[in-house]
């Protein structure tokens, strides 16, 4: 999926969005019981990477830690600094990230992914790896299934990920696994996973 579908299905529904996912408490705890003790001891910035309306940043700089976010979405980015006018945001790709190379102690990408087809996510995780300094902290948000699928998405198409191959794209990408999060769908709920990686 490029930038530009991308960017033009969630702006169509950008009002929507902010309102149904702009805030902290339309996550579920356990989400930021995972990212607070994966980044608790993150050296330097955090790039938070496809950041929507720009709530988790919000969070992370809460925590008393360097958050940035990047959108391809100008109504999310306004959104984000009308919140949070100290932070940085920006309307920005994340493939390839406009950020010096070793730069950033972490890069969060929760469910930011989602739309890149399979067989291009591998550049993606290059781009992260890249641009993270020794040691820096990656995590990633995203659907779980049985297998590598695309679904419908409500906004545009999206691919579940079995976390075992989720965590070996990632990890060939130059990360270890440090930590993972799985919750169970509902009838109303996707199953979830996430995972804390650092960058070899």
């Amino acid at each position: 999926m490029t930038d530009f579908v991308v960017r033009r299905r969630y702006t169509e529904v950008s009002d929507a969005y902010i309102r149904m996912f702009g805030a902290v408490t339309h996550v579920h705890p356990d989400d930021l019981r995972f990212l607070g003790r994966n980044f608790a001891r993150c050296d330097g910035t955090i790039l938070d990477a496809g950041c929507g309306p720009g709530h988790l940043t919000g969070f992370l700089t809460d925590l008393g830690l360097k958050a940035m976010g990047i959108d391809l979405v100008p109504a999310f980015i306004e959104s984000a600094r009308a919140n949070w006018p100290e932070v940085e945001f920006a309307v920005n790709s994340m493939c390839p990230l406009d950020v010096p190379g070793g730069s950033l102690g972490g890069i969060l990408a929760w469910y930011s992914l989602i739309h890149y087809e399979p067989s291009t996510l591998a550049e993606v995780l290059r781009t992260f790896h890249t641009t993270l300094s020794d040691n820096g902290t990656l995590v990633i948000g995203f659907f779980e299934g049985e297998d590598v699928e695309p679904f419908e998405h409500k906004v545009t198409t999206a691919y579940r990920w079995p976390i075992e191959e989720m965590s070996e794209t990632v990890s060939a990408a130059g990360f270890v696994e440090v930590d993972r999060l799985r919750r169970r769908g509902t009838d109303q709920v996707r199953p979830h996973a996430a995972l804390a990686l650092r960058a070899q």
